[in-house]
């Protein structure tokens, strides 16, 4: 589901959010442009520190599993919750198929200077996440922020509330550290479906280089 709040950050930040007379007419909001544009372009991600709940460094990307990501703070009351139920959803649909070793999901707060380490342990325990399917991270320098989110085509605008507005995804992380898909937040079933053709698809090239 193309969420109105995402177009409506889009629209805010600058952005069209009205139709696109380009490409073909494939895309028809700058949302629709940009998982178009992600899925036939991969992006190589940045190479940033995030710290996990224990203070430690957690990477954008795994070498071993694919990784479904998504963008969050913890005193979010309204989109955040949708995100946290569609990833307990996944974490249990992969601990069910026993997919720990293959995929991971991993939350990233883009409030930074509240979301603590502590703050995210408090958040993880809340969302019941198993560290061993679910990580929980900030990034450790806040001023790479907008170099985080350009990657991942996330636009946050505060609320003037002490909150902020956010367009919501899943993200789909290759084992290169690659973005290679957007997926809809409303449809875990298929970022999971997507995430395991890429496992397919990467032992596959990996099975003709060995032969």
């Amino acid at each position: 589901m193309r969420t109105l709040l995402a177009v409506l950050c889009v629209a805010l930040a600058g952005g069209s959010a009205l139709v696109l007379t380009t490409d073909g007419l494939r895309a028809f909001t700058s949302e629709d442009a940009r998982r178009l544009e992600v899925s036939e372009a991969p992006v190589q991600l940045s190479v940033l520190e995030v710290l996990g709940t224990d203070g430690r460094p957690v990477s954008l990307s795994d070498p071993d599993r694919v990784t479904l990501l998504d963008f969050v703070y913890t005193r979010c009351e309204t989109v955040c919750r949708a995100l946290g139920s569609e990833f307990q959803q996944l974490q249990t649909e992969i601990r069910a198929r026993g997919l720990q070793d293959r995929v991971r999901l991993l939350s990233i707060s883009f409030d930074p200077e509240h979301d603590t380490p502590a703050e995210l342990a408090a958040y993880a325990r809340h969302q019941r996440a198993d560290g061993a399917v679910w990580q929980f991270a900030a990034l450790a320098n806040s001023a790479e922020l907008p170099k985080l989110l350009s990657n991942f085509g996330i636009v946050v605008i505060p609320d003037g509330l002490g909150g902020f507005e956010h367009n919501a995804a899943i993200h789909v992380v290759d084992q290169r550290g690659r973005l290679v898909r957007i997926m809809d937040l409303a449809n875990p079933a298929a970022a999971l479906a997507e995430a395991l053709a890429r496992i397919e698809a990467d032992n596959a090239t990996k099975a003709r280089a060995g032969s």
